[in-house]
């Protein structure tokens, strides 16, 4: 069978042919490739839904999306040269390069929905896009409610569209951010009436903060309802970087089991309303009849602590920061089963071609991963690297995690089926001294296979020690006066000028 078929037409054709249905097959073969919708969410936690095992949040959409399909258990964002994550995730993701063949920049650079115009698809785009207007301009053909930024105000966010001429106006102050974006591909499936299939990505600020969900979901989760994640610490065991960056400003040092809770009350309410829209999102595709024939994607940026290490945000390579959602569903997919291959965010480009039978897109890094979601194959990659910055590296396998500080010449060692939540460090234990050495041996072919830029052996050894009290506390401008005060109380700001993202 010719590889390039749609997985929906070359599985029903297969079963025609099979039956000795021929006029059936012919018929068959002419159905329409499948449409495409992505739906990404930021700063979403792997673990921060339903369907993963999470019994105290509802996410009954997201969950449906799962269950009609494939979920993959390991997926993971290669990481970031700088703290936000999100801008080179979102790149990776669009070109289907690694980190150090992208970075974030995506100008000039071949991205998966242009390539899918220009093998006959719509392309619509609403909702984030932190690389660039130029870079949306050419990848997209129509878009409503394009934010370009890292973050904003849920409750005012500066929103561009698409004209005739194929650019983006002046930008305009909106409404809740959830509601705007998915309101945009909404009125875009209402108006479909192209009989070329449709690449339809929506971009979802939430649930990253401000953690401040619309009024009427704020208290769906009562403050300390939601248990401490189990890797909760009050601080970080050591330095490794820059402790106080943006995201680890938002809750004052030692972290607080009350803190944490409000936070994480908060962060559920954001997915809640997020996935409620995702239902609307859906239903209208079920109300033009597209259903059907639509595959479906839900994954995320990056992950975030919450709590877990003593830390808030996603600048670092620990499973809650670097593991994300990634659900495939639609015509030809297998339903409700879970794949454990190692998987990164910039593999979808060449698998979602392979799906919709596109040819396979030249110059990408990532992998398809199609007979993996066949259940043809059992993995796409024996291993994976994850980095930040030029402050730490990771290597994984099937059982082994080993993250490494270079510049304070520290490493770290888990057993990950053991031990999920990292937290015994097995490095120093001398057993382990053969393990430590493979998997370093694995982190440096990965290193030189990766084009890294960092430098493994500096001459200068920082110290692990840090003093949090010395971590003067700068909220960025973008969080509302309500959210200080609530995550603030008692913690003086008055003298600490707020930071930009």
């Amino acid at each position: 069978m010719n590889k390039l078929l749609p997985i929906s037409v070359g599985i029903m054709l297969l079963s025609f042919q099979n039956h000795g249905k021929k006029a059936e097959a012919a018929r068959v073969s002419e159905i329409a490739r499948p449409n495409i919708l992505f739906l990404f969410a930021d700063d979403q936690r792997a673990d921060a839904l339903g369907c993963s095992g999470n019994t105290y949040i509802r996410t009954p959409h997201i969950d449906k999306i799962a269950e009609s399909g494939v979920r993959f258990s390991n997926s993971y964002v290669m990481g970031g040269h700088h703290g936000a994550i999100c801008a080179p995730s979102r790149a990776m993701l669009m070109s289907g390069k690694s980190l150090f063949n992208v970075y974030d920049k995506l100008d000039g650079v071949m991205t998966m929905p242009k390539y899918f115009a220009q093998n006959g698809y719509e392309t619509f785009g609403t909702g984030k896009w932190h690389n660039g207007a130029k870079s949306f301009e050419a990848s997209f053909q129509k878009g409503e409610n394009v934010f370009l930024g890292g973050m904003c105000d849920h409750f005012k966010v500066p929103c561009q569209s698409l004209g005739a001429d194929g650019k983006l106006g002046n930008p305009m102050l909106k409404g809740y951010s959830t509601d705007l974006f998915a309101d945009a591909a909404i009125n875009f499936l209402s108006n479909f009436d192209n009989e070329e299939p449709f690449f339809c990505y929506v971009a979802f600020t939430a649930p990253h903060d401000p953690r401040s969900p619309r009024e009427d979901y704020s208290g769906t989760y009562p403050e300390g309802s939601i248990p401490l994640p189990g890797n909760f610490k009050p601080l970080h065991s050591f330095a490794f970087d820059n402790l106080n960056i943006r995201d680890e400003t938002l809750a004052p040092w030692p972290r607080t089991p009350a803190v944490i809770q409000e936070s994480l009350s908060d962060y559920y309410a954001l997915i809640s309303h997020m996935d409620n829209r995702i239902g609307d999102i859906i239903e209208t595709l079920k109300k033009k009849g597209l259903f059907e024939n639509t595959i479906i994607v839900y994954a995320a940026d990056n992950g975030l602590a919450i709590g877990s290490h003593g830390l808030l945000g996603k600048q670092n390579l620990y499973e809650h920061s670097t593991k994300v959602p990634l659900f495939i569903s639609g015509p030809g997919i297998p339903k409700n089963e879970v794949r454990d291959a190692l998987v990164y965010l910039y593999d979808i480009f060449p698998s979602l071609s392979d799906i919709c039978g596109l040819p396979a897109p030249s110059g990408v890094d990532g992998k398809d991963f199609v007979q993996v979601l066949i259940g043809k194959e059992k993995e796409v990659r024996s291993s994976l690297y994850t980095v930040y910055r030029n402050t730490a590296r990771a290597v994984r396998n099937d059982e082994w995690k080993l993250i490494r500080y270079p510049q304070r010449d520290f490493t770290q060692l888990f057993n990950l089926k053991q031990d999920p939540l990292e937290i015994n460090n097995l490095a120093s234990l001398p057993e382990n001294k053969p393990k430590v050495e493979e998997m370093m041996l694995l982190l440096e072919s990965w290193y030189s296979l990766s084009n890294d830029t960092a430098t493994m052996f500096p001459k200068t050894i920082l110290p692990l020690e840090y003093d949090y009290r010395k971590l003067k506390q700068t909220p960025d401008v973008h969080q509302p006066e309500s959210i200080l005060k609530k995550y603030f109380r008692g913690v003086d700001l008055n003298n600490s000028p707020k930071t930009a993202h």
